[in-house]
Parts: C-alpha cells; structure tokens; sequence
C-alpha cells in the first residue's frame, strides 16, 4: 500500500519542508532491481574497511552505528532532501504531522553547510527570544554545529517542557557569537488564522499544512462569511509557510477551484507520476482573491499558490517564494528505520517546473528575500529545468497569464505597517472602484 504526503520535517520545532511519499517495505520487496557489478566490487569495499575498522579502532564500536552513520552519509550526499531516518527518528517523523510537538519554534536549514534559521514560528519561546531568520547556529550547547546534521540538531534541541537549551547565534550584527539560552516547550502550531480587515473583506493565513488544515479553513471562511455577510474579497496569505500535507494542499485548493488540475508529478519510475485534480466540492463563490506569498512560501503553499495561478483564480501577491519542486518517498526499512528519497518533481497545472524556481508573483511587492534561504541556495539541490523548450513553455505562460508586474521594494513601511497585506486590500477594493466606474459610464 502507498500512503501519499507532502509535510513537514519537524527538527526540534524545526520545519525543513519536504514532499513526500510513504512506500510499504512489503512493497519494496516485490520490485525486483538490477545491480551493476561495479556495485558489487565498491560494497566489497565498504565491507573491508569495516572489517578493519572493527578490528583495529582504537575502541571497540557497534556495527550497527557505525552502518547507520554510512547510510546517512551516503543519502545525504543525493540532495538537501534525501536522508536516512533511524528508528526513533522515523517515528518522530510520523507523529509531526499532528502538529504538535516539542523544541523551540524555528524552522531551520543547510545554507553554506552551516545550521541557519529560515523563520521563527510566530508566538514560540524562539519568537520571543527574538531569533530571526538568517541567524546562524554555531553551537547547540557546547557543541559545535560544524558538519552537524539535522537529524543530530533535532536530538540536541529536543527536551522535556520548560528544559533550558542554549544555542549560540552569529548575525551580521554581532562581532562574535551571541547565546540565547531559551525554554522548551510543546509547539502548537495553529494552522488556520482569520479575521476580517473591512467591511466585507476577510483575511485568512494558513501556517502550514496539517491534518486538519482544509476542515479549519472551512471553518474560518463560514465565520468570515457569518460576520460579513457575502465576502467582497479574500486574501490568502501563504508567507513563511513551509509547507506539509499533499492531501491538504490539494483540498485547499478545492475550496476554491471547481474542476481540472491542481498539481501532478513526474519521476524515472512509472509509479511515480501522479495526478491530483479538483473533486468538484468548491465551496466559495467567485469572489476576488488574493494570495500572499514570499521566500519562506514553500512546498503545499506553492502547489496551492501555482494551482490558483494557472486557474486564474486569484492573484500572486508578493515576492519569489522557495522553490522546493522536488518529492521525497519514505521507504520504511525491516528494522522499523528508513530512507527518504527523491524520487519526483512535481508540476503546476499548466506544466511548469517549481524546483529551484518558486512561483513567480504576478504583482512583486518588496524586495527580493535576502533574509530567507531558498532551494537554490541550498548545497546539492536539484537544478532547475532549463534548455530551449522550458523557455519556450515559460515565455507562452507568461503571456497567457499576462502578469503584472509593479516592484514596491524601496517603499518602507512605518510603525510595522504590513505593506503587502495593505497592497492587496487596496487591489481588492480597486477591483469595485473600477467595476462601478466602468458601470456607470456604460449606463
């Protein structure tokens, strides 16, 4: 049996977001794979230098750690995605789909080989330490984060509620290393947020994409609508989430798209490719939308944000979101351990290609994200689909969605005034301003 995802990593509060599918070890028996014989003559190799290594180590050393440790190293020189997954480690990954779970809030990644934070996550003890995206981890207690892995991050920055762990952080800012020593706690993401911002507009943000993301965006949308009456408008903000659950990220693209396709993926095994498309349970009449997204927009946000792009359903509000095109298989393994591995890229309705690319908004508001890493800027990541016919394809989309393109970078914002989000009311409203202008003069 295949279960289907695209989630979370979860890393000590961390989100490090991936696709990903989930393929039974039963399943993985029954395929037969045809090995190279330079295969064989590498893994007779791998085997003398563990003998000797066995034998002769200064101290004696489990083999079974010592295996583990050469898997990982092996899957992790693939791709920034592809790891291996002890047993513990693959349990925790199970249960992060809850979206619940203890650590300190921030999501983090690999940039330059070095422990980065993306993001904090809003109203976590890190948010309030004030870690900021781009702060460098150079040491988690008193050990050095120097080659250090995300899994082994995980394991150092997990903890009972109210522990105390301290991570050592550089900013530009700092002349040396600063430590912030912050209080553990069980990471509640809420992941639906809404109000109303005027009189009949409402406001809805998804954090990220947990089990029961589409059931409380209905919810939200019920509510909105209750208050206001029918909605003039909607803005969607999807900025700064990493991502999570296919299953989510296609029924909330169902809400608002009532039939065709909303995402699919391509990969070398037949198996691999994969349509997902609108059920026809849209609930939402067609209103103006608009979506909100930046660097920190990755993985379900951008399959959300592409699908209603190429659907011309709503309008992308902000800047180049992550680029994170690429879906990871969890191949569970006989010893209750497993492997995640790229087996796929997965594609926008109209065909194109997110990996290393984002999604690119049809209305640029701000400056490009400095602050935030994208794929292309982490280590071994899959490159971007170019050549001739990509760019072909590119230039006949952009011409179909005809994009607007209106770069409000240098405008600051005062008193921490939300600039994209005040850019997107105002088109909203725009939107009946011109609708009555045009009404009238035709009258």
């Amino acid at each position: 049996m295949i279960k289907r995802l695209i989630r979370p990593r979860v890393l000590s509060g961390v989100l490090v977001v991936v696709a990903i599918f989930t393929l039974s070890s039963w399943a993985l028996s029954q395929r037969v794979v045809s090995v190279p014989n330079n295969t064989y003559e590498s893994l007779k190799v791998f085997t003398d230098v563990l003998g000797i290594v066995q034998e002769n180590y200064a101290e004696p050393v489990d083999s079974k750690e010592v295996i583990y440790n050469a898997i990982k190293g092996m899957v992790k020189g693939l791709d920034p995605h592809s790891s291996f997954m002890t047993p513990d480690e693959y349990n925790e990954m199970q249960i992060d789909t809850k979206g619940s779970f203890g650590g300190i809030g921030i999501e983090i990644g690999l940039r330059d080989n070095v422990l980065t934070v993306v993001s904090p996550i809003e109203d976590t003890p890190a948010d309030k330490a004030g870690i900021k995206a781009g702060d460098k981890i150079v040491k988690i207690g008193e050990k050095s984060t120097k080659d250090m892995g995300l899994s082994e991050a995980v394991g150092l920055m997990r903890g009972p509620k109210d522990t105390p762990v301290t991570i050592s952080i550089m900013r530009e800012s700092f002349k040396e290393p600063k430590p912030f020593t912050i209080n553990r706690a069980i990471i509640k993401v809420k992941s639906v947020k809404f109000k109303t911002l005027e009189d009949g507009f409402g406001y809805v943000r998804i954090v990220q994409f947990q089990e029961n993301t589409s059931e409380d965006l209905d919810k939200a949308l019920k509510e909105l609508t209750k208050k206001n009456g029918k909605l003039k408008g909607l803005v969607l903000d999807l900025r700064n989430d990493p991502g999570g659950l296919l299953k989510e990220a296609v029924s909330v693209s169902n809400e608002f798209i009532s039939s065709g396709l909303i995402v699919y993926t391509k990969g070398r095994v037949e198996d691999q490719n994969m349509t997902f498309s609108a059920d026809g349970t849209k609930t939402q009449p067609d209103y103006p939308m608009i979506v909100l997204v930046n660097g920190g927009s990755a993985s379900a946000s951008e399959i959300v944000a592409g699908a209603l792009q190429d659907h011309k359903r709503a309008i992308i509000l902000g800047t180049q979101t992550f680029g994170k095109g690429s879906v990871q298989t969890i191949i569970p393994l006989s010893d209750g351990s497993a492997v995640r591995l790229t087996t796929s890229k997965y594609y926008t309705p109209s065909g194109r290609s997110i990996q290393a690319k984002g999604i690119e908004p049809d209305i640029i508001v701000g400056d490009a994200d400095k602050e935030h890493i994208h794929e292309k800027d982490l280590e071994g990541h899959l490159v971007a689909e170019g050549g001739a016919d990509s760019k072909k394809k590119d230039d006949t989309l952009k011409k179909e969605i005809e994009k607007i393109k209106i770069t409000e970078g240098a405008e600051k914002a005062k008193d921490g005034e939300d600039i994209q989000l005040k850019r997107a009311l105002d088109y909203l409203k725009s939107w009946y301003i011109f609708r009555e202008t045009t009404t009238k003069k035709a009258g």
